[in-house]
């Protein structure tokens, strides 16, 4: 690919920049680009991508020897963009005669916004929506989003959007005009277990066995209707977890889903393993065929520390008295969002003596969960409204009688305070009876993965 500067500074000319860019030529030819080449882009920023330029075949055609040896002029400026200030960088060598620049999506950026910035000419934007398929793929860009861009003067030659993680959007123009296609970026997945104790916290002991953050949060949300993560693991409790790792052209990319998983937490082992059933549904199920999805979680909160257990004779903070707390108290940063325990119907909502602001679910059952000392509700929270297991519900406050930011919960059945780590919770349905013996056989060489012994050799491929 080949590069001219021209076209950056009849743009940047334009915005009255020509004397800032001209300076900066002199500046960095002095100075030399090395810095340049290795500045990465940023949210809100335009940075030239060095990379293509550096690997192009025809960079240095025609080229005298100083063109041949890869010597660049960079210049860079400011110029204004829909999403705030941005930076802008050009590259130039010579004999060339296209343009090569990165924008990162900024706030309320739009391509029609960009290719005005940049003095594209619309009509090729025009013609790209109009193609069959591809509009959808040109529109709602997400904020910090890289798109790729080549250019000659005014005139699209060329545009790369990554789509996600297996489609990237291709644009380039060739003797008929521009032509867009849909390329496919395959992941490769491959199997992998992993084992460990837990030290300190689930996320240092599943980086220490071999595996991602990733992995520990799928373990937490796997087994949350059974074990509160925030409350009960303990040190000595050990996993042994088989999941998929994703490459892309042979790249490591992320840590996939977990495919089985055993847990011994306080010396009562939990399992679960993954079925896809034929209609495309994955869940979790134990080795005999029973949900781990259940009717209610465990802890009503993620990521966030416990400040009082479920005490019936608690010295209350505030009143100066015993008191009996009939709950759990999760202390957590002002806002972080409530979760909804369970389905169910919203009966209270608002404010309640030492509660302050409280809301109250009524499950089936004669089963109610509360959530007190709340900062504000979730749209939607009101009196009547339906509200689904784990929808956020409210946030998290100091309201009414409480020393600091925390969630009072309390689980309640035909009105009896129950301990919420302990109650025993109702079982969600079991596996359908026509998969059964599909998921038989195909969970069993998944959950003999987690029996290999322990050994020198505690990560296996």
């Amino acid at each position: 690919m080949t590069f001219s500067f021209k076209p950056a500074i009849r743009k940047w000319a334009s915005l009255g920049l020509a004397s800032c860019l001209l300076a900066a030529c002199h500046h960095e030819t002095q100075q030399g680009t090395s810095a340049a080449a290795h500045t990465q882009p940023r949210s809100g920023q335009l940075t030239q991508r060095q990379a293509i330029e550096q690997s192009s075949p025809t960079a240095t055609a025609g080229g005298d020897s100083a063109a041949a040896a890869g010597a660049r002029t960079t210049a860079v400026a400011n110029i204004a963009g829909a999403g705030g200030t941005t930076t802008a960088g050009a590259t130039a060598a010579a004999g060339a005669t296209a343009a090569t620049i990165d924008i990162i999506v900024g706030r309320n950026d739009t391509l029609d916004r960009i290719f005005r910035k940049l003095q594209l000419n619309l009509s090729d934007l025009a013609n790209l929506r109009s193609m069959p398929g591809i509009k959808t793929h040109m529109d709602n860009l997400r904020l910090g989003e890289s798109l790729h861009f080549v250019y000659r003067d005014d005139e699209l030659d060329g545009f790369e959007r990554r789509l996600n993680e297996n489609e990237t959007l291709k644009v380039i123009r060739g003797p008929g005009g521009l032509r867009a296609d849909v390329l496919q970026n395959p992941l490769e997945g491959r199997t992998r277990t992993v084992r460990g104790v837990i030290d300190r916290s689930l996320f240092e002991a599943v980086t220490a066995a071999g595996a991602h953050d990733q992995t520990a949060v799928n373990l937490a949300d796997m087994f949350q209707w059974d074990i509160d993560f925030i409350l009960d693991v303990q040190p000595g409790d050990s996993f042994v977890v088989t999941y998929r790792e994703l490459y892309q052209n042979g790249v490591y990319v992320k840590d996939g889903p977990v495919l089985a998983a055993s847990f011994v937490n306080q010396g009562r082992p939990y399992f679960a393993v993954r079925y896809v059933d034929s209609e495309g549904a994955a869940r979790y199920f134990t080795p005999d065929g029973r949900s781990l999805h259940k009717a209610f979680l465990r802890a009503p909160v993620e990521f966030t520390r416990i400040s009082s257990r479920f005490n019936s004779a608690r010295h209350h903070p505030i009143l100066n008295l015993i008191r009996a707390h009939k709950g759990i108290d999760y202390a957590a940063p002002m806002g972080t969002p409530v979760r909804a325990a369970g389905d169910g119907r919203v009966g209270y909502a608002g404010p309640k003596g030492g509660y302050g602001n409280v809301v109250e679910i009524e499950h089936s059952r004669s089963i109610t969960t509360v959530y007190g000392h709340l900062s504000r509700f979730a749209k939607g929270t009101r009196v009547g409204a339906h509200v689904t297991q784990g929808q956020v519900i409210a946030y998290v406050g100091m309201t009414g009688l409480a020393t600091g930011p925390h969630l009072h919960y309390e689980y309640r059945v035909n009105g009896v305070f129950k301990n919420p780590q302990t109650v025993p919770l109702p079982d969600a349905s079991p596996i359908e009876a026509r998969f059964r013996e599909d998921f038989l056989a195909k969970s069993a060489p998944l959950l003999t993965t987690l029996q290999a012994p322990i050994g020198p050799a505690l990560v296996s491929r």
